[in-house]
């Protein structure tokens, strides 16, 4: 059975557009919790240009479900998370001008900043996730570093699904499933996964958590957040 760890970073978006104090997110972590999620995540970016300090702060002492912070290997923010100690603290890549993320994590280019990073999370108490492209190398050197757990891109997958032509991209992340998994660490994957493509990486092997945010939020504008989060679930564990 996946878990579901809901991504309430664009309940922040919407504030942060009016620079205003509503809506808030500590509030849709609640409502997600009471929808029947698993988790909530959320990214802590360099440019703050949603998630603030100030709603780490409150959610940690405030929900009751497991917490995922994501965050780049970056001084300020890693300081932070050491001292926040979350529940998981998943590792991305992060650059200003993106959208959204746009790829992986390359722990094999980086693998001495990663790694150092990796290691002061797990020393201050948290668990410690790697946001990877399903590419064998970046995975074995997760596994080397000594992640805890590997949350696979399911960006591509999601893009393909538009098309409906997603074989290639499932069958990749299926044996990238399988590499993490028969290496002992727990599966996770997350981004672009919507109501309409979710359940074949739901059913995938070994699958631990689903981290899904955009997909429940623009939802939750026509259903109410509960019910998002209820009808994703749903999905997630026919």
């Amino acid at each position: 059975m996946a878990l579901l760890s809901v991504n309430i970073d664009h309940i922040a978006t919407v504030r942060e557009a009016r620079q205003t104090n509503e809506p808030d997110p500590v509030w849709a972590a609640a409502l997600a919790e009471l929808g029947g999620a698993d988790g909530i995540t959320i990214h802590l970016r360099e440019d703050r240009r949603h998630i603030q300090d100030r709603d780490l702060r409150l959610l940690l002492e405030t929900v009751a479900l497991p917490l995922n912070l994501e965050l780049a290997c970056a001084q300020e923010v890693v300081e932070i998370a050491v001292q926040a100690r979350p529940q998981l603290a998943t590792l991305v890549p992060e650059k200003r001008q993106e959208v959204t993320t746009e790829g992986g994590l390359d722990v094999v280019g980086g693998r001495c900043q990663v790694a150092q990073v990796l290691g002061r999370l797990q020393d201050a108490g948290s668990k410690v996730s790697l946001f990877l492209d399903p590419d064998p190398a970046q995975i074995d050197a997760g596994v080397e570093m000594g992640a805890d757990a590997i949350e696979l891109h399911t960006g591509p997958y999601a893009n393909a699904s538009l098309r409906h032509h997603t074989e290639t991209q499932l069958e990749t992340l299926v044996t990238a499933g399988r590499q993490v998994c028969s290496a002992g660490l727990e599966l996770h994957a997350g981004h672009g996964l919507t109501y309409r493509n979710v359940q074949p990486i739901a059913a995938m092997d070994g699958m631990r958590e689903l981290y899904i945010g955009h997909s429940i939020i623009a939802r939750a504008l026509m259903v109410g957040l509960e019910q998002a989060v209820r009808d994703m679930k749903k999905l997630a564990n026919p």
